[in-house]
């Protein structure tokens, strides 16, 4: 199993540790009809993936991908560690102390490590990987190790303002579920408070750095231009069909220093809608084709 931290947190009340976002996979997920229909434009959509989130006492993530459920709610993901309480060095989610269920969370557009952004709308955490692998008593390690990914409900409110479009590339077309091979191209979207809100250094694109048959196809090291930096946690990853292929999760230390590790999507989305408790919970489609253009 190869080293790896948590990105450490910045300012604690403002920025959350951030790490990558995304892993494994090959092609297909659906969005029900009756929620498709009601997206807000991708051009003037105020929640989407790439926007901050904040959660209380943890501090600011990037979302990822935006999922519903069989009732027509919802979600927008992060990952599991942005309501960690612990330390950097906190990795294994079946030990690390997490913030209960019902935990508010705030989506916020353009904030810098000096204002946490103007606030767009709120949720409630509603699963988190490192909450249920706890109660369930996980004892596999790569599992442990990578399942990093958390799911905010949407006020009904903010519903309305909710686009699943990946900003910049478009997307996701579908779900990555056959993994990546070295060199792959990959594409993804930080939105870290210390970019200062510039929303024009948010989009990266990097390269797979292939896969290790120890990690049980769990996770994906990469590296991007520019890297994940803090405040990244969680940010969506695609690959070069536009399929959604992880989600940001740690820096590596060793034996690939500075690169990034992203959890498998497929395997953090199947989990979830074995153990959530959450009915027909499945990956919404962008509405903008995906455009892998720098």
């Amino acid at each position: 199993m190869r080293t790896s931290t948590r990105l450490p947190a910045i300012a604690a009340s403002l920025v959350l540790a951030g790490a990558l976002a995304t892993t494994t996979g090959a092609a297909s997920a659906t969005s029900p009809a009756a929620v498709a229909t009601a997206w807000a434009p991708a051009a003037s959509a105020t929640i989407t993936p790439g926007v901050q989130t904040n959660t209380a006492g943890s501090g600011q993530c990037t979302a990822n991908f935006v999922l519903t459920d069989a009732a027509g709610s919802v979600y927008v993901g992060q990952a599991a560690h942005c309501s960690g309480t612990g330390e950097a060095t906190d990795t294994d989610g079946c030990q690390a102390a997490p913030l209960p269920l019902g935990t508010r969370v705030t989506f916020n557009r353009q904030g810098s490590v000096l204002t946490p952004g103007t606030q767009v709308g709120a949720g409630t955490l509603a699963y988190s990987s490192w909450n249920t692998m706890q109660a369930r008593g996980e004892t596999d390690a790569n599992t442990c190790a990578y399942n990093d990914f958390a799911l905010v409900k949407v006020d009904a409110a903010d519903v309305s303002k909710v686009n699943p479009s990946v900003p910049f590339w478009g997307g996701p077309v579908g779900i990555n579920t056959t993994g990546t091979a070295a060199g792959d191209r990959v594409y993804s979207f930080g939105n870290s408070g210390l970019r200062g809100g510039i929303e024009q250094l948010s989009p990266k694109t990097g390269v797979s750095l292939g896969q290790d048959a120890a990690d049980g196809g769990w996770t994906h090291p990469l590296y991007t231009v520019t890297p994940g930096i803090p405040g990244d946690s969680g940010s969506a990853f695609l690959d070069a069909q536009g399929n959604a292929v992880g989600t940001l999760s740690t820096l590596g230390l060793a034996p690939l220093p500075l690169s990034n590790n992203i959890g498998d999507f497929s395997r953090e989305l199947a989990y979830a809608q074995q153990h959530s408790g959450i009915s027909g919970l499945q990956l919404a489609l962008g509405t903008e084709p995906f455009n892998p253009v720098l």
